[in-house]
């Protein structure tokens, strides 16, 4: 823990009076990039740590959620860069296709344009001429958060390797059998005309209508109950339990499907249930996801009735309508011949909308590509549960169990022209070839490439390794693959995750990309409220970083940061970390101005005294607690325990249990002197990690060295000395009561009385006059009267409060409140003694009662003392 110790500090080291962030962070940040702090050398010897960034969105900026999560993958980087690993942390963007394009395109609509007056071609250019001038807006954003990435190897999903990498991994999965093309029912969105993924799919609470519509004729009718009647237009069967009496006699019979010509045939399957409505429900399976697996075991035909903007293309009377207004059309016209046996509206109930455009998604039937992910998922769960992939927290492991053992074929097409064209060539008589990056692809007349892009899970997929190279060996790839940890929020374990877990596995021969999954929540406001926009509740973290600093920000997050579980947030929290910054400057300063100095080694412990040794013990338990909690990746508890810590113990207890030794000065004082050095020393560099700037300039100050950045990791150092932490902890308690008497006899904190102090009954008596400067304690005087006398701990401290307190006053308003008291107490212990009312109150009630039982109890304990402590009178 001493390492170091041994450099000179600056000859007058000198601070200003004032913390102020602004003018700090921003030079601090470049001088780290500029001298290499933060990037990674695959030729050293150091053992390698890494961790990749969760590339934000080209189109993104950001917000509490990104300064949250890099936050904590910060901390983790720096440390481990102390502790002498080679630290990568692997910086970069993702193109962000849906969002990426919706954002050129809007600028296209303000000059009268779309894409299609562009063309394919000079669109994609419009694009990445986007992406230069006004893309990648976050990474100045996260310099001013003070993320420690290796910024010369920043990557883009779309640069020129990752698209090797991404035409290299599809051909494989191409050529082993494990990409195929076909027709899915998938998620459309009718407005960016193109599917989406489940995770670009938000689902909402939408005022519907439920109508019951009666389907065939005389004897043989059913009713069926739909909030999409449009639909009804492609039906091409009603299905049963075949179980239910109701409908055996319909089973396999055809009736008249209404509004059309057709007739449909009522099938049994078991995916019915019987008990819900009437047990029989309409079958369209070119639009619904159930129905089309209920149409493919029943050999149904698919009927697609709308067009790509979703609008009617049945031929008659409802076609060329938009959905919306068909299905009222529907409703009425079949109101019209009676068939609406039952409508209710509104009827609640959950609509997916695109979370781009917000427009409400539909089930279509399609002809996409996909990928097989049945032997990758099976691989990817097999990871975790042969012990290769640890998820963290444990309990989380369910939860990504149930995902990829039920994982669905992937639907990886988009029809979009923003990000990677699917490297396929058709061919004139039906041939596909899939093409890798170092082959020609077919050329002659007749052949095309396919029009679709990759879902942009696609390609982040593949980041782990392809930002280090891959598919050649590079020296990058040997040294930084697999990752060490991946930290990202639950809410894209099932998507993210586990498209990393399955692509690193396949395309690194059973190597998973990393060894731990380190899940946290999502932040939310201090009520525990989602954050948005339409909430009113957002926040944009600079707003707090320009008024607060970056280090309040970053502790904030980091104190609420409990493994898997959601952070609530509040700006008087950052106001509460930005006093701690405050604190830590401020005791450091006033420390280096009396005497705190890293200048030779540690004193033996003889020469130190007990409260020297008191907190060199607390140290180095300090040291040990914060990393245990860093390995566990409990970042609430040791951010925690290091505020303790430096603001207690250190701040608030040694330096003002010092200052009596330092203005007797002397050999004592120099000792002093050198363990406060080293505390500030230690602490400073364990608090680096989470509070990078205000730590730099004060370490840097303190030692002389060049960079708390690149320092050592404190270390354990084995030193315990639990007869001086009795001892100080007595002392402690001693201090404490008689604060807390001082306090509710109303006086100030600073405000002296004459005091007597006996300490002949404990070990303290080394510590008088530190006692007397913390109690507030003037000398006796000829006049003294013991007008109160607290037997504490073993020792007696006699005050004299005449003329500082109005005893009568006093007396009077501590009856008043015992009384109160009485009577709160008396009320408690009658609800209690009630059977009747313990029968029927809910637990919660009666703990509550309990607890005021108890407060009313500790209460009369407490008055009744101070009442004996007043002087008479």
């Amino acid at each position: 823990m001493t390492e170091n110790s041994q450099a000179q500090p600056a000859a007058n080291p000198e601070l200003p009076t004032q913390y102020a962030p602004a003018e700090v962070e921003g030079k601090l940040y470049e001088r780290w990039v500029e001298r290499g702090y933060f990037e990674a050398d695959e030729k050293s010897g150091k053992p390698p740590y890494t961790i990749v960034i969760p590339p934000p969105n080209v189109t993104g900026s950001l917000h509490l959620g990104h300064a949250f999560e890099h936050t904590i993958i910060d901390a983790l980087t720096r440390r481990k860069r102390m502790q002498g690993y080679e630290t990568l942390w692997q910086p970069g963007m993702d193109h962000a296709g849906i969002a990426t394009q919706n954002v050129v395109e809007r600028e296209l609509a303000k000059e009268g344009k779309s894409r299609h007056d562009l063309g394919r071609t000079d669109f994609v250019e419009r694009v990445w001429q986007w992406k230069e001038e006004s893309g990648g807006q976050i990474s100045g954003q996260m310099r001013r958060l003070g993320d420690g990435v290796a910024w010369s190897r920043e990557r883009f999903t779309m640069d020129e390797g990752l698209s090797a990498a991404v035409q290299t991994i599809f051909k494989r999965l191409f050529d082993d059998g494990l990409i195929y093309r076909a027709e899915r029912i998938i998620n459309w969105c009718p407005r960016c005309l193109t599917a989406i993924s489940d995770i670009e799919v938000e689902y909402q609470d939408d005022n519907g209508e439920l109508v019951s519509i009666t389907y065939g004729d005389g004897d043989e009718t059913l009713v069926v109950a739909t909030t999409r009647a449009e639909t009804m237009l492609g039906d091409t069967a009603v299905a049963v339990h075949p179980d239910d009496a109701r409908y055996t006699h319909l089973v396999g019979k055809r009736i008249q499907l209404p509004l059309t010509d057709r007739t449909i045939p009522v099938v049994a399957d078991e995916h019915v249930d019987p008990e819900f409505g009437t047990g029989a429900v309409k079958v369209t399976p070119a639009h619904d996801p159930n129905d089309f697996e209920i149409g493919r075991r029943h050999d149904l035909p698919n009927i697609t009735v709308m067009d790509e903007r979703a609008v009617i293309t049945v031929p008659g009377p409802f076609q060329g309508l938009d959905r919306f207004e068909a299905r009222s059309t529907i409703v009425a016209a079949l109101r019209a011949e009676g068939r609406i046996v039952a409508e209710k509206r509104p009827y609640v109930h959950s609509v997916g909308h695109c979370s781009r455009c917000k427009t409400t998604v539909e089930p279509r039937l399609s002809l996409q590509w996909w990928v097989k992910v049945g032997p990758l998922a099976k691989a990817a769960g097999d990871a975790v549960r042969d012990g290769r992939v640890t998820i963290h927290p444990k309990e989380m492991e369910s939860r990504y169990f149930a995902w990829i053992d039920n994982l669905n074929d992937w639907n990886i097409s988009r029809q979009l022209w923003w990000g990677h064209r699917i490297p396929v060539w058709h061919g004139p008589n039906g041939e596909t070839v899939a093409v890798g990056p170092n082959d020609e692809p077919p050329t002659g007349e007749g052949w095309s490439q396919d029009t679709d892009v990759l879902d942009t899970w696609f390609s982040s997929g593949l980041w782990p390794f392809s930002t280090l190279g891959w598919p050649e060996q590079t020296p990058s790839l040997e040294k930084f693959y697999p990752n060490s940890v991946l930290v990202t929020g639950y809410d894209i374990l099932f998507f993210w995750v586990a498209r990393m877990m399955m692509f690193g596995l396949y395309a690194m021969d059973g190597t998973p990309p990393f060894h731990t999954i380190a899940l946290h929540g999502m932040v939310r406001d201090q009520f525990g409220k989602k954050m948005s926009k339409s909430f009113g509740n957002a926040v944009d973290p600079l707003d707090w970083m320009d008024k607060y600093g970056s280090d309040a920000v970053r502790f904030t997050l980091a104190r609420g940061a409990n493994p898997g579980v959601d952070v609530p947030i509040g700006e008087d929290w950052v106001q509460g970390s930005r006093n701690f910054a405050n604190k830590i400057w401020n005791a450091t300063r006033f420390a280096m101005m009396n005497g705190a100095t890293v200048e030779g080694p540690l004193p033996d412990a003889a020469q130190m005294s007990a409260t020297d040794r008191w907190i060199l013990s607390r140290l180095n338990e300090t040291v040990a607690q914060v990393d245990a909690l860093y390995e566990d990746y409990q970042f609430a508890k040791l951010s925690d325990a290091l505020f303790h810590f430096a603001w207690d113990e250190v701040f608030d207890w040694y330096v003002e249990l010092s200052k009596t030794t330092f203005f007797a000065g002397g050999e004592q004082a120099k000792v002093s002197g050198r363990v406060l050095g080293e505390v500030l020393d230690v602490t400073l560099r364990l608090l680096h990690p989470i509070v990078p700037f205000v730590t730099e300039t004060l370490w840097t100050t303190l030692t002389g060295k060049e960079s708390v950045v690149v320092a050592d990791w404190p270390a354990d150092s084995g030193f315990r000395d639990q007869a001086a932490e009795r001892e100080i902890e007595h002392l402690q308690q001693v201090v404490t009561e008689v604060r807390r008497f001082r306090a509710d006899q109303g006086l100030q904190p600073g405000q002296k009385v004459p005091g007597r102090l006996d300490l002949s009954a404990t070990p303290l008596a080394a510590h008088e006059a530190a006692i007397r400067q913390l109690l507030r304690l003037q000398e006796e005087g000829d006049a003294f009267q013991a007008t109160a006398t607290l037997p504490v701990a073993g020792a007696t401290v006699a005050l004299d409060l005449s003329g500082t307190i109005d005893v009568p006053a006093e007396r009077k308003r501590l009856t008043k409140d015992r009384d109160a008291a009485e009577k709160e107490k008396q009320q408690a212990t009658a609800k209690l003694g009630n059977e009747a009312f313990l029968a029927k109150a809910p637990d919660n009630v009666v703990d509550k009662i309990r607890g005021r039982l108890a407060k009313a109890e500790a209460d009369i304990e407490r008055l009744t003392a101070q009442l004996a402590a007043l002087p008479e009178g």
